[in-house]
């Protein structure tokens, strides 16, 4: 499907002065300007409680544009998208009456690039400066810290839009590669005659990072991984590769089917969960600190930085398939990839020539960074004798294609601007994810320590057991020619 220029409406950032706007956001907008994707007309709207004009939010737009866009920064194309700049500066989170004055456009796409805590606030000061009619509401995770917040969140949000104008974003899934799912699965009958517990072992999700807490320490020790990454990003990839065929790609079809494997998750299980937090350690040869010396962060700190969990899907599909999930910083690479391991061969046909194992075959996603599917399988090693060996056929979008995917902002900032809820998360969503992982909060297992560079604590093991997590090749290889490190204490 071609993507279309969507209706004329004023685009307005709320925290625009802040480190999304300037990474991703303004990039993002950017390249759709260059690609023509941005309404014809309309302005851009930076709102933040800074004394700004519109020349210095133009200069700070050129700056994020110039560090982070993808395309880099061309002069005409910046020149079009400076034209719409404009910036209002407010005093606190709820009086929004000056962006009244400026957003005079019947349609405007509201986006809160601020900390969860406002939402509530913002979203009620959208409705007291008579802002609520024609506004479409982009917010961020995290939805809630918890089973109720979240709920209560939803109704708070309510007051002041209807469900169908609010964009709950998870730019996991603006990725090409997770889109690319859809197509794989269900345009392959190859594939999806064998994706279901007849032929699938097992599913891993892994969404590992070498980043630590960085500057957010104080916000971390709030939120921890689970709270951060498995009840959005890991449970929205797993809804994906779970989900049965949707009647259609209506967006509310393909929201239905993810719902639907939410609702058959089984609440985690506290013993089958594995809490780390990283001590200091190498990555790529640098020295980085434990999470305890991090700035903003208890020196005492329980919160966990990396989460392994085992769950189970009661459907027809999936019975018996365990899915294991984990997240972590300071890893050993960043990766994030979905791997299907499937049931091994029946052996007895090679026995009496000496084969007395046989590899399974396994799918592997790749998420990022390199975004691409693979798939391993058993061949004869040439030779006289029978001597099997796996090998990998593989795709990436980038030698195939010979291009990059674009961001995933841009796929999903066009989408919230044509009022296209495909790729975003409904309410029911939401909830259902924090009903899952509500038992880990309730009782949250022991933090571990492991070592940053590492694949995390070596508990993490037994979640996967029987067999063991299948860790990117490129982390392994710069393991093994990493120097030796001493543990920390």
């Amino acid at each position: 499907m071609s993507l279309r220029t969507p209706p004329d409406q004023d685009i307005v950032l709320v925290g625009a002065t802040g480190d999304l706007a300037a990474r991703k956001l303004l990039p993002a907008l950017y390249n759709l300007e260059l690609e023509g994707l941005l309404p014809t007309s309309g302005d851009l709207i930076g709102v933040a409680p800074m004394a700004w004009d519109d020349a210095r939010f133009r200069a700070h737009a050129e700056q994020a544009i110039r560090s982070y866009s993808r395309t880099g920064l061309d002069r005409r194309g910046f020149a079009r998208l400076a034209k719409r700049l404009r910036f209002v500066a407010i005093q606190g989170d709820d009086n929004l009456l000056p962006l009244a004055l400026v957003a005079q456009r019947p349609l405007r796409l509201v986006y809160l690039a601020v900390p969860a805590s406002a939402f509530g606030t913002l979203s009620g000061a959208i409705s007291a400066a008579g802002l609520a009619p024609g506004t479409k509401l982009v917010i961020e995770k995290p939805f809630g810290h918890d089973a109720a917040s979240a709920t209560q969140l939803n109704v708070t949000l309510h007051e002041a839009l209807p469900e169908e104008r609010i964009y709950r974003i998870d730019h996991y899934l603006g990725k090409e590669t997770v889109q690319n799912l859809l197509v794989f699965r269900f345009g392959n009958s190859i594939f999806e005659r064998v994706w279901n517990r007849d032929a699938v072992a097992r599913v891993e999700i892994t969404v590992a990072e070498t980043l630590g807490v960085e500057q957010r320490g104080r916000f971390y020790e709030e939120t921890g991984a689970i709270r951060d990454i498995v009840q959005n990003h890991l449970f929205q990839l797993l809804a994906v590769t779970a989900m049965e065929p949707p009647s259609s790609f209506a967006p509310e079809a393909l929201r239905n089917a993810k719902v639907d494997v939410l609702d058959a998750l089984q609440p985690a299980d506290p013993h089958h969960v594995v809490r780390g937090q990283y001590a200091a350690g190498r990555i790529d040869g640098e020295a980085v600190p434990a999470y305890r010396g991090e700035d903003g962060v208890d020196p005492t700190s329980q919160t966990e930085t990396f989460a392994a969990l085992r769950l189970h899907i009661d459907s027809w599909r999936w019975a018996g398939v365990p899915f294991l999930l984990r997240t972590g910083k300071r890893l050993a690479t960043r990766d994030t990839r979905v791997v299907l391991t499937f049931r091994q061969a029946p052996l007895h046909l090679f026995k009496g020539i000496g084969v007395d194992r046989l590899d399974s075959n396994r799918l592997v996603i790749r998420i990022q960074p390199d975004e691409g599917i693979s798939v391993s399988f058993v061949a004869k090693r040439p030779g006289p004798e029978v001597t099997t060996l796996p090998v990998e056929m593989d795709f990436s979008y980038e030698g195939s294609f010979k291009s990059t995917p674009p961001e995933a902002y841009e796929r999903l900032l066009h989408d919230a601007l044509s009022a296209d809820h495909t790729l975003f998360i409904r309410e029911d969503e939401v909830e259902r994810g924090w009903q899952v992982v509500q038992p880990v909060l309730d009782r949250p297992p022991p933090v571990q320590m492991y070592e940053a560079g590492s694949w995390g604590p070596d508990a993490a093991a037994r979640i996967a057991r029987p067999g063991h997590w299948h860790n990117s090749p490129t982390a392994e290889v710069r393991r093994r020619r990493a120097p030796a490190r001493g543990r920390s204490s």
